[in-house]
């Protein structure tokens, strides 16, 4: 989707809306975009689509999705990346936009990344979650030679931990969660925490203590001290207590202390930003500045609910503004997926391509 325009020495991406962000609400907003006959660009700092889903939870069970009962992170983001397909929009990861600036004789955004793509787009969409965020670091010298092979701020093979000593890190819910989730796999579990209260649900809470009790884990208050590794791997982690200091035999530390957010260029673009989120008018989900629209966590307005569903309806109320944006002397005429026969032979098609079927 999406053609190349000369423009001096520079190859510039002519398309009529650029997602930035590859989540599942930025996902979904691509396959909208092509629904409604909108070209589109998704560019994403990750290396990997799916935000916060696969960076932070992959494994983690999800409930609240329309019509689907359960499903992991994981599936979920398999599953609407299969959705797009029919409309092959291009996703460009490992790259953050760092300029979006307005072009006032044609009324389009020209917008740049980090690693030199340029688009010319009719609209621009922030489905950046938190923005750009980075997990909190364990902050002893030798945690960093370590990072990837023994220490970990993300699961995202929970095959690697099977049969080995585990030590995770943290008080709040995917601490506790990824604790109770590697009983089965880990051959010992052990969760460290600075203090005996901790910042999870009840019933997570609750589940961690019987499990405890039931010697499926241990439970450590304390700090971490010392990560020991001799011979460049883990071994053992010294954690300091109330009643002195202590050693936990361990192959990995994951460490979950939660996140680090920042809007970073996001904050210069000259939008309405309000504690970190991007404000926007709830008819479309527009921003301050015409044509630019935020959807998903990004976005704040009274009675904001941070749900994938929610992004998922504020991508498609905003979408149909961009196409007016794209395409300001047409008038679109809505259709019910379920009788637009171009769209219905455009997935159809790209099935039986596949060998899918129902």
């Amino acid at each position: 989707m999406g053609e190349e325009a000369a423009s001096g020495n520079e190859s510039v991406l002519r398309t009529d809306v650029v997602i930035i962000g590859a989540g599942p609400v930025g996902l979904f907003a691509a396959f909208e975009a092509g629904v409604l006959g909108l070209s589109c660009h998704i560019v994403d700092a990750l290396e990997e689509a799916g935000g916060q889903c696969i960076e932070l939870y992959p494994e983690k069970p999800i409930f609240d999705i329309p019509a689907v009962p359960v499903c992991t992170a994981r599936q979920l983001v398999e599953r609407l990346t299969e959705q797009c397909k029919p409309f092959a929009p291009p996703i460009h990861l490992g790259q953050r936009v760092t300029k979006v600036e307005r072009q006032e004789q044609t009324q389009r955004w020209r917008v740049a990344t980090d690693r030199g793509l340029i688009f010319d787009t009719a609209a621009v969409m922030l489905a950046a979650g938190n923005g750009a965020f980075v997990p909190q670091r364990v902050g002893l010298p030798e945690a960093q030679a370590l990072e990837g092979g023994h220490v970990h701020y993300a699961v995202r093979k929970r095959a690697m931990f099977d049969d080995t000593r585990v030590v995770v890190a943290g008080g709040g819910d995917s601490a506790l969660d990824w604790a109770l989730a590697l009983r089965g796999h880990a051959r010992h579990i052990t969760l460290v925490h600075r203090r005996d209260a901790f910042r999870a649900a009840e019933a997570t809470v609750q589940e961690v203590k019987r499990a405890a009790a039931a010697r499926e884990l241990d439970i450590v208050i304390g700090t971490i001290a010392a990560l020991n590794a001799p011979d460049g791997a883990l071994q053992s982690i010294d954690v300091k207590t109330i009643g002195g200091a202590t050693a936990i035999e361990a192959d990995h530390l994951i460490a979950l202390y939660g996140l680090v957010a920042d809007l970073g260029p996001i904050a210069d673009w000259g939008l309405d930003v309000r504690a970190g989120r991007v404000a926007v008018d709830t008819s479309y989900y527009e921003t301050s500045a015409p044509g630019i629209f935020a959807v998903g966590d990004i976005a704040v307005y009274p009675n904001k609910q941070k749900l994938i569903l929610s992004g998922f309806h504020e991508a498609s109320l905003a979408l149909r503004k961009a196409y007016s944006y794209a395409y300001p002397d047409k008038k679109r005429v809505h259709v019910h997926s379920s009788y637009d026969a171009t769209l219905s032979e455009r997935i159809l098609g790209s099935q039986a391509a596949e060998g899918v079927h129902s």
